[in-house]
């Protein structure tokens, strides 16, 4: 699905633009050049995940339920299955990050370089429950895989209820096929409206799944065979964001409202998957194909690169602009490697087990 690559693309970017215009010493020296541009970055570019989330739901949707009737049959083996996709690269890049913050915890004595890891903290990391056991993050962004591999475990789970109903004969086949999507629609209901307002529960799948399931929506509205119930299920999405945010405002749930309608339109359109787009738009379509990670791995560029402009004392405004160009163009090439070498590759529980331990072993050696 091309489209989707060139929304990743898109939405990474600017991700990775609202990280650079908060962390270190060069956006401080270069916001004078662009006060309104890094100002909006630092503000409100993390508004660009709700398009992750969005995303990631109508992918879940497709590859768990496509017709509404889940067609995993291990749901425990699938899970692991996702976590060993999430993780692969994500140790990789938590094992470079905890490198490059020692190496340059000397020259960038300040809040944006993690503290030496404890061994707590490395394994809540490597199991992803760093949020939920109050530990703090070894790199920006880890939160959000966290929340994902969570999001995709409600997904399914909400989706496996129905094929144990199934056992029993009272549940007629025609039913079959709704009741995940009403069970969803329920869920995301209730993060919209109640969930996603308690921020005492943003470290948990409940606050984010309204945009998720927004997304898992989009893609069961696409498969509609009538156009009326197209027509009927696109004002039900509107309606559903709209209710939320009459309830209360939010520029994020009003970002994936808006990303799930575009989304449903152009599956409906046959645009998500064209073949061929503007040659303006295959830059970003092929930074969307590595956009996890670009995601996971820009933050040890980042600190590298503020420890080097950092050691050129006293210079002008343009220079910091300069390395921060040079960070986002650094933190592409890191992340073609990163994709090519770990990311791809099939996941395998010897590779997870031994990225594990070198994370362990990183995190202790910079810790003597």
């Amino acid at each position: 699905m091309p489209l989707l690559d060139i929304a990743k693309g898109l939405a990474c970017a600017v991700i990775v633009g609202h990280h650079l215009s908060r962390y270190g010493s060069m956006p401080v020296g270069a916001f004078a050049l662009a006060p309104d541009f890094l100002g909006w970055l630092a503000d409100s570019g993390r508004l660009a995940v709700q398009v992750f989330l969005v995303i990631a739901g109508f992918l879940a949707a497709a590859s768990l339920a496509p017709d509404g009737v889940l067609r995993v049959d291990r749901p425990f083996a699938r899970i692991l299955q996702r976590y060993g996709r999430l993780v692969m690269p994500y140790l990789a890049a938590l094992i470079v990050c905890v490198l490059v913050a020692a190496l340059v915890r000397p020259w960038l004595g300040n809040d944006d370089v993690p503290a030496s890891p404890s061994i707590g903290q490395l394994l809540a990391h490597g199991l992803l429950l760093q949020d939920l056991l109050g530990y703090e993050a070894l790199s920006t962004g880890v939160w959000y895989v966290a929340i994902d591999f969570q999001l995709f475990v409600l997904a399914l789970s909400l989706m496996a209820l129905p094929a144990m109903w199934r056992r029993t004969p009272a549940t007629p086949a025609s039913r079959q096929r709704w009741i995940p999507v009403a069970l969803v629609l329920g869920v995301a209901l209730a993060s919209l409206a109640l969930f996603n307002r308690n921020t005492d529960l943003d470290t948990t799948a409940l606050y984010f799944f309204g945009a998720y399931g927004l997304g898992m929506l989009a893609f069961w509205i696409g498969r509609a065979t009538r156009a009326s119930t197209w027509q009927s299920a696109i004002v039900l999405l509107a309606l559903t964001g709209a209710g939320a945010l009459a309830i209360d405002w939010r520029s994020r749930i009003a970002i994936a409202l808006v990303s799930a309608l575009l989304i449903a339109i152009a599956q409906r359109q046959n645009w998500l998957s064209m073949a061929r787009w503007p040659d303006a738009a295959q830059p970003l379509q092929r930074l969307g194909r590595i956009s996890y990670s670009l995601f996971l791995i820009h933050f040890p560029v980042l600190l590298a690169t503020n420890a080097a402009v950092g050691q050129m004392g006293p210079h002008a405004a343009w220079i910091d602009a300069l390395g921060m160009a040079a960070t986002f163009g650094l933190s592409v090439a890191a992340a073609l490697l990163l994709y090519r070498w770990v990311e791809v590759r099939p996941a395998s529980w010897r590779a997870v087990t031994a990225l594990f331990a070198a994370l362990l072993v990183s995190g202790l050696l910079v810790s003597t």
